[in-house]
């Protein structure tokens, strides 16, 4: 029920997940997140790393704003207008991938409201304990956040 069988609808989820793989993803995920969680990530250099880490946080800030804008403005509490869709699942567990870092999104309200009604849903705390666990592994780690 959550891919719409109706064509036009289901071409805005897969708009809206296709927004947050090829934009969103990877400026926020590869370019600020994973450079200071992952080793394999990390650039070569502290110079090379400090800049990266810059260049992901400007990038996911205007993404960000998309998001909360554009996507979620005129009051929508989901990604799709009304109804919960594949992509709110799959756009929430892309955002949450900041949280290791610590990544909250107050200056994002229209994202961080989105967010909190996503993480309300039966079997979000279930199904992301592991992500739980591994930030409460990182909890006194500094890290670079938005």
């Amino acid at each position: 029920p959550t891919y719409p069988k109706d064509l036009k609808k289901r071409a805005k989820v897969n708009e809206v997940m296709d927004w947050f793989n090829t934009g969103f993803y990877r400026d926020f995920g590869y370019g600020f997140v994973y450079p200071q969680l992952f080793p394999h990530h990390k650039r070569p250099t502290d110079e090379a790393q400090a800049a990266t880490i810059a260049w992901g946080r400007e990038r996911a800030r205007k993404w960000l704003g998309i998001l909360n804008d554009h996507w979620l403005g005129n009051d929508n509490p989901y990604l799709v207008r009304d109804d919960l869709t594949i992509a709110d699942y799959f756009g929430a567990a892309l955002l949450t991938c900041g949280e290791p870092i610590r990544v909250e999104f107050t200056d994002y309200p229209n994202v961080q409201s989105w967010l909190g009604r996503v993480k309300e849903l039966p079997n979000w705390e279930k199904v992301n304990q592991p992500l739980a666990a591994f930030r409460e592994a990182l909890k006194d780690k500094p890290f670079e956040t938005l």
